[in-house]
């Protein structure tokens, strides 16, 4: 893209030139390529999806000249079902990522500050600086945990990813209560975009607390990324503050393809909880052996790990990595710039990269 000149940009808005985008992970296109930047999952969903789909295009003269259905309520059925909640408690969107940003402008512009992690969803930020939302960054402890007690102060809304992001770490769920009990006239967001891969959903709180707000995705458990589907699950009343949004934003944000691929997917429990096995089981053996290389490992309960090497810089070493063909992903922030994020990839991936790592750089 071409550099855009201080000329050109006085057609722009004012709070558009002051902007900080988002940085998605690369999506390069090399050969042989490796990649673990992105915490796409290395399975394919379930069969099921693909014969949705193909039923979608058997009747595409039929369908799809017509809008989808604006409440896409054969999604939200099958979500309600799948995550043993009544349909009034479901939200849908295009992506997590959109679910979360009507979250913001739903709830968070307020005259109080929104509390979240110091390392945490670099999304946040973003949509802070976008809706003009107030902020407060509370800084993990020295372990990358997240510090409940720290969260008992004043605020305009509370948003945590558990597990964490880029960490990965979990925190359970009696911690969660804590900072919803401490916080009964704010909006708590857990955003659980990971959850499926070994920590515990709030969902289950989520009939006791009028306040509380879980935010999923198919991208990552469902291997749905490429047709963006998120969800939240609250109460009715917060279901409605997140549907007016919707409405005044985008009436028909979920298309044919990818409600008949979702509804699919959270039908087929068997298939989902098989593959979320396999990425669990793949992600101990990937730890193990990079702690036999002298890694130090962060606990993981998601579908990759934060990683670190003592006697070799980060960004050097995914440097290397890349030469190599593998792509990891590495955050130049502070606190973190010494950790890379791996994806975790099927057995035979993970066993390339640590190949690489044991016979062609940590010689």
């Amino acid at each position: 893209m071409s550099t855009i000149t201080t000329e050109q940009m006085r057609f722009w808005s004012p709070e558009v030139r002051e902007l900080e985008p988002y940085v998605p992970g690369e999506q390069p296109k090399i050969q042989n390529l490796l990649k673990l930047n992105t915490n796409e999952n290395p399975y394919p969903p379930s069969p099921k999806v693909v014969q949705a789909v193909q039923a979608v295009l058997a009747n595409s003269a039929d369908v799809l000249r017509l809008y989808p259905d604006p409440d896409a309520l054969a999604l939200k059925q099958a979500i309600a079902k799948q995550q043993q909640v009544d349909v009034s408690h479901v939200f849908v969107g295009n992506g997590s990522d959109e679910v979360l940003a009507h979250i913001f402008k739903a709830f968070f512009v307020q005259e109080l500050p929104v509390l979240y992690p110091d390392i945490t969803y670099s999304f946040y930020p973003v949509y802070s600086q976008f809706f003009g939302v107030k902020t407060k960054v509370l800084p993990l402890n020295d372990d990358f945990e997240i510090v409940v007690d720290d969260y008992k102060q004043a605020n305009g809304g509370i948003i945590i990813t558990n597990p964490n992001a880029p960490t990965s770490i979990a925190l359970g769920l009696s911690a969660i209560e804590k900072v919803l009990q401490a916080n009964p006239n704010s909006v708590v967001v857990i955003d659980e975009a990971y959850v499926d891969f070994g920590a515990e959903s709030a969902v289950n709180l989520v009939e006791k607390y009028d306040n509380l707000v879980v935010c999923q995705t198919t991208s990552k458990s469902r291997s749905l990324a490429g047709l963006r589907v998120g969800f939240a699950i609250a109460q009715p009343h917060l279901i409605a503050a997140l549907e007016a949004v919707k409405n005044s934003f985008n009436s028909y944000p979920i298309d044919r393809f990818a409600i008949a691929a979702a509804v699919a997917s959270f039908e087929d429990q068997e298939y989902f909880e098989a593959q979320n096995e396999k990425v669990i089981a793949s992600r101990e053996k990937l730890v193990a052996q990079l702690v036999e290389l002298g890694f130090k490992v962060l606990p993981s309960s998601a579908n990759f790990i934060f990683a670190s090497l003592a006697d070799k810089d980060a960004a050097e070493l995914a440097a290397e990595l890349r030469e190599r063909g593998i792509i990891v992903r590495y955050f130049n922030k502070p606190r973190i710039n010494q950790f890379l994020r791996i994806t975790i990839g099927t057995d035979e991936q993970n066993q390339r990269l640590v190949n690489t790592l044991k016979n062609d750089i940590l010689l």
